[in-house]
């Protein structure tokens, strides 16, 4: 039977270290474990009253009993250290991605309840969906998109349930358009929008694939002057005209939307492919600047969650 106790020791002294760090920066989901010993392949998130718990897919083989008495030591842990009931504790397993998974559901309803972060607030759902409604990797990035807002023109590509606008919206923006193809997550955008006080006439929320709208925006003669485009590693959505491949896609998806960039703007181009390799030719073509290490937030000890660039015309 594997010793529970380096990790309920690990557990607490991040914890200790951590809550003050989050109090601080007026932060309510915080990552307080991230696989920080092997043998415990897990991630941790609390979420207000709540623990979101991921296990990973390592591959390894134990026998069910013998698992199941392994996770009940888990869950005892995190309780007996963080204080919260197994009711707040979530455990989802996570597989190895495919396509549409991460935004799959999961045969649970689960509730959804409200976090605050830098004074913005968000729906989250820890059991509907293996994602939450809010990727805390990208907290860094949303708050730069949040400084730098007012005044302008703000676009959101692949918005999933739309935070990055919440930001750029609370920050001062002219105006936004919120692109994506999912109706469950631009819903989810829409609630966060009103939870947070946003106007619909100023910041429109569009149904889209994101390859479709960079063409009929670029004939538009639209223009932005701040751009988020995260889009997933692969999707290969029904909805979509074609599988949508991150690495073979890059160069399709950033001139696009590049021609919608103000001459002065600035796009923030991101995704979590661990394999993904920037063209060389996007950096011959524009001003490119790898912000990857400054925007994974300090809760996180996998500095290769994302790779996050600024993007600007030279």
């Amino acid at each position: 039977m594997t010793d529970i106790t380096p990790f309920a020791n690990r557990l607490g002294k991040n914890i200790k270290h951590l809550m003050k760090w989050a109090k601080r920066n007026q932060i309510e989901a915080w990552r307080i474990y991230d696989r920080d010993i092997p043998q415990f392949p897990f991630a941790i998130d609390v979420y207000g009253g709540h623990i979101h718990l991921q296990e990973y897919d390592t591959g390894w083989l134990m026998q069910p009993e013998e698992y199941e008495a392994w996770l009940a030591d888990v869950l005892e842990a995190i309780g007996f250290v963080t204080g919260f009931s197994p009711e707040q504790i979530h455990l989802k397993r996570r597989e190895r991605q495919k396509g549409t998974q991460q935004y799959e559901k999961t045969g649970k309803s689960g509730e959804d309840f409200v976090i605050s972060e830098n004074g913005r607030r968000f729906w989250v759902n820890l059991d509907k969906y293996l994602d939450t409604g809010l990727f805390l990797d990208h907290r860094n990035t949303r708050k730069k998109v949040g400084n730098n807002a007012r005044g302008k023109r703000f676009l959101n590509l692949f918005s999933y349930t739309g935070s990055f606008t919440v930001y750029a919206a609370t920050g001062g923006a002219t105006g936004s358009e919120t692109v994506d193809l999912s109706n469950t997550y631009l819903d989810w955008a829409k609630r966060n929008f009103e939870l947070n006080g946003i106007d619909s006439n100023a910041h429109k929320i569009v149904r889209a694939d994101v390859f479709q709208y960079l063409k009929n925006a670029e004939a538009e003669g639209k223009k932005f002057d701040l751009i988020v485009m995260d889009p997933p590693s692969f999707s290969n959505s029904k909805k979509m005209l074609d599988i949508l491949d991150i690495q073979r896609d890059q160069m399709t998806l950033i001139n696009g939307a590049m021609k919608l960039l103000a001459s002065d703007g600035l796009m923030y181009f991101s995704n979590n492919l661990r394999s993904f390799g920037l063209n060389p030719e996007i950096s011959e073509k524009y001003a490119v600047k790898d912000v990857t290490k400054q925007s994974v937030p300090d809760d996180f000890r996998n500095k290769k969650i994302h790779q996050c660039w600024e993007i600007r015309h030279k």
